[in-house]
């Protein structure tokens, strides 16, 4: 019988020292500056001179990951809450805005009935978004001639949930024996057809060209957690010319790209791609209770082997990873003139502590069975070995720094000076504290009252039906009727 971990909170260590020795009692290593460089000493501010996009050279490493707020109207359109984000975003002081949020292709592909849609309706709403950013970022920091910012595309997929907040209407590229269950797929009727899938390849392409007409630098073409895309590099059962061989599970990919170049539309290209994956997980139920939830454990897989329903995974232990169609899939991007290749792992919805490291679940999710550290190191490590394998001219942006809290800036500053990556990017961070690291990097310090202490309440609101913001450190959150209902929502389902 294994026996419990005591997990070490990032906050009670308070010296680069003691978080060094606590990697090291982890069996992890990873390069940690003793003191936060700041100025032209710090590989934060120097200018990405390597990578052009739309004609620009980011003015640092420093970049905003995507995400969905939950906030938008029910045509797609534009709330207060979602220009104060991109408010935000402009004042945040990183020179890549890395997707600003995940923005659907065609209304039945949202995951929530107010995620942001590009459509022709939506354009001038989606314009002033991009002034909005650009208007804080140039009183900020005086000039947005380095600033540069894309749009993320995406589909949901089996996270689809267009209508209604509770209600899952998931469309999916093959039937997944673990998935579907819990994402209530129930019939082949909802697998996209090869004839869908090229009408669906024409929406993307559209909303490229949406996106280049309201400002975009260019479009991240989402390959990342579980959505559409990246469901489909794992499409190895699926027949037909959109699945099996890994020709045919990057046709889409392919596609859209040459769809977007056909039309004359020279926008520059990015992707966020899942690295690798592992089994889905789910509290163990022997050690989880009406008032706590359990550890994380796979879910039984023993009937499923080989493992033919993932990407970066070993298909004879699928809670291991195995890069190989990875490094395969950087080389097609980098064959393709991507510019940038936003990394992260896994899925948010069946193995979040894979990439998204945090001490205290969300209330879909379980508790770490072990450091969440070593999740983190194993997203850095990997994100090391891909910077080692891609093309000079693309962009690579690290993730899963949120968790370093205290020490992020001094570990990111080294981590760019070593070569791992090229740019850092921050996701959960950046709803508490926008600036973090511009402010780490310009003063030599950070505000410990700001940091986002993965409290996973960004997320306990959405996946329940409230707008997605930090309510712990954000006043503008904690003020509004929304955390009172997740404070009673917490309590009910003992999160």
């Amino acid at each position: 019988m294994s026996i419990p971990f005591k997990l070490v909170r990032i906050p009670t260590l308070k010296t680069v020292a003691d978080f060094r020795h606590h990697l090291a009692s982890l069996g992890l290593s990873l390069p940690c500056d003793d003191i936060i460089l700041t100025g032209d000493a710090s590989p934060l501010n120097a200018p990405a001179s390597h990578v052009v996009i739309n004609g620009k050279t980011p003015g640092n490493r420093m970049v905003l990951h995507p995400m969905e707020g939950w906030d938008g109207t029910t045509s797609g359109g534009l709330t207060e809450e979602v220009r104060r984000r991109w408010k935000r975003f402009g004042e945040s002081g990183a020179k890549v805005i890395c997707g600003g949020e995940a923005m659907a292709v065609t209304p039945s592909g949202r995951a929530n009935p107010n995620q942001l849609i590009l459509s022709p309706e939506n354009l001038e709403g989606i314009r002033e978004l991009v002034s909005i950013l650009k208007e804080a970022h140039l009183k900020a920091y005086g000039t947005v001639d380095d600033l540069v910012i894309g749009f993320q595309l995406t589909h949901s997929g089996r996270f689809c949930r267009p209508a209604d907040k509770k209600r899952w209407e998931p469309k999916v590229a093959f039937r997944h024996p673990l998935l579907d269950s819990k994402f209530q797929v129930v019939s082949d009727s909802q697998v996209f057809t090869d004839t869908e899938l090229r009408e669906l390849v024409r929406q993307f392409v559209a909303a490229a060209r949406i996106a280049r007409d309201a400002g975009a630098d260019f479009v991240d073409i989402k390959h990342c957690h579980g959505y559409l895309l990246h469901e489909f590099l794992g499409a190895h059962t699926r027949p037909g010319p959109y699945g099996g061989s890994f020709e045919n599970r990057t046709r889409m990919l392919r596609e859209i790209i040459e769809g977007i170049r056909a039309e004359g539309n020279s926008i520059d290209i990015g992707v966020r791609l899942s690295l690798f994956d592992v089994v889905p997980h789910r509290p163990d139920p022997e050690k989880s209770t009406p008032g706590k939830l359990g550890p994380g454990i796979p879910e039984n897989f023993e009937k499923c082997l080989p493992y033919r329903y993932g990407f970066g995974i070993n298909q004879n232990n699928p809670t291991e990873m195995d890069l190989t169609e990875t490094f395969q899939f950087v080389e097609l991007l980098g064959n393709l003139g991507v510019k940038i290749l936003n990394t992260t792992a896994g899925s948010p919805y069946y193995n979040p502590h894979i990439q998204r490291p945090a001490a205290y679940p969300p209330s879909d999710g379980y508790q770490p069975a072990h450091d969440p550290l070593i999740d983190v190191v194993r997203q850095i490590q990997t994100v090391r070995q891909i910077r080692a394998k891609m093309p000079k001219n693309i962009y690579v942006v690290g993730c899963a720094y949120s968790y370093l809290q205290e020490y992020l800036p001094h570990v990111a500053q080294a981590v760019l000076r070593e070569g791992w990556v090229d740019a850092i990017g921050i996701g959960r961070m950046v709803l508490s504290y926008p600036d973090f690291l511009q402010q780490a990097s310009s003063s030599g310090s950070v505000e410990p009252k700001l940091i986002c202490r993965t409290f996973s309440e960004c997320t306990t609101a959405p996946r329940n039906g409230l707008i997605s913001g930090c309510y712990p450190l954000d006043k503008y959150y904690k003020e509004k009727p929304e955390y009172a209902k997740l404070k009673e929502l917490k309590k009910s389902l003992g999160v």
